[in-house]
């Protein structure tokens, strides 16, 4: 994008000014090595109150989430040296930033770009072209889903719920199986939420997807798919209690 093009963008989005309050005091990596892009993603999460640090590698990225511990990443996936895939694995086997919120950019949109984000561990993801509106919506969401567990210390309600071995504890943001720590993802903790406190209850992906980015984001059933993959996969032998139900869902089942 030109220089000229991107103040055109920037003059468009003060018609649309005003902060968020999801957005007070939370801190964003952007990695993206096209400068361009990198300044109107810093601009317009910047304009909604966001305090943002940019990377331009994947080395330099690696190195700002262990220093700075962001609140979420805007990754792309096609970097220079570590790629995009290789930066989010790195910071999901990291006990220190692992549980870290991660949006993923992919450049080319397949199907195969994107499941690959999501089985190394992004919990959102967006293809390029897109709106700076909607990423700063992404990222709003994904928010939102990490401050659940602070907002239970002011009694939202939720509950810790046991399943026979298995143990999801929302105000800690943990889960156990046979008293064994899963690390999770944001998105993958909260699928599991759902699914177990209604323990029977099939969802349509549709009901899930709404439910884990709201009901105005696009997110294709396959992505849906991956991380209930992903699910089955971390929780081991209980991973097959995450039951399909052909033609409509999902359900956890005794």
């Amino acid at each position: 994008m030109s220089k000229s093009g991107l103040e055109k963008v920037k003059a468009r989005s003060r018609l649309d000014s005003g902060s968020d309050e999801t957005a007070q005091c939370h801190h964003v990596l952007v990695v993206e090595d096209e400068r361009d892009l990198q300044d109107l993603l810093k601009y317009n999460l910047e304009r909604e109150g966001y305090r943002v640090q940019c990377a331009g590698s994947g080395e330099q990225a690696l190195k700002l989430v262990v220093e700075k511990q962001p609140d979420v990443v805007v990754l792309d996936l096609m970097l220079p040296g570590v790629d995009g895939l290789e930066v989010c694995r790195s910071i999901r086997s990291n006990q220190e930033v692992g549980k870290i919120a991660i949006v993923m950019l992919t450049a080319k949109g397949s199907e195969a770009d994107v499941v690959a984000g999501l089985e190394a561990g992004a919990d959102d993801y967006m293809t390029k072209p897109f709106s700076p509106r909607e990423l700063v919506a992404r990222v709003r969401a994904v928010l939102r889903r990490v401050n659940e567990g602070g907002d239970l210390k002011k009694g939202n309600g939720k509950r810790m719920v046991r399943f026979g071995e298995v143990t999801v504890d929302p105000l800690r943001h943990e889960v156990l199986i046979q008293d064994k720590p899963i690390n999770l993802t944001v998105t993958e903790f909260k699928l599991l939420y759902q699914l177990i406190s209604r323990a029977g209850r099939v969802f349509t992906r549709q009901q899930i997807i709404e439910s884990m980015h709201g009901p105005h984001t696009v997110v294709t059933d396959r992505a849906v798919d991956v991380q209930i993959l992903n699910l089955r996969r971390k929780l081991g032998d209980f991973g097959s209690k995450l039951v399909t139900v052909r033609g409509v869902g999902y359900k956890f089942s005794g």
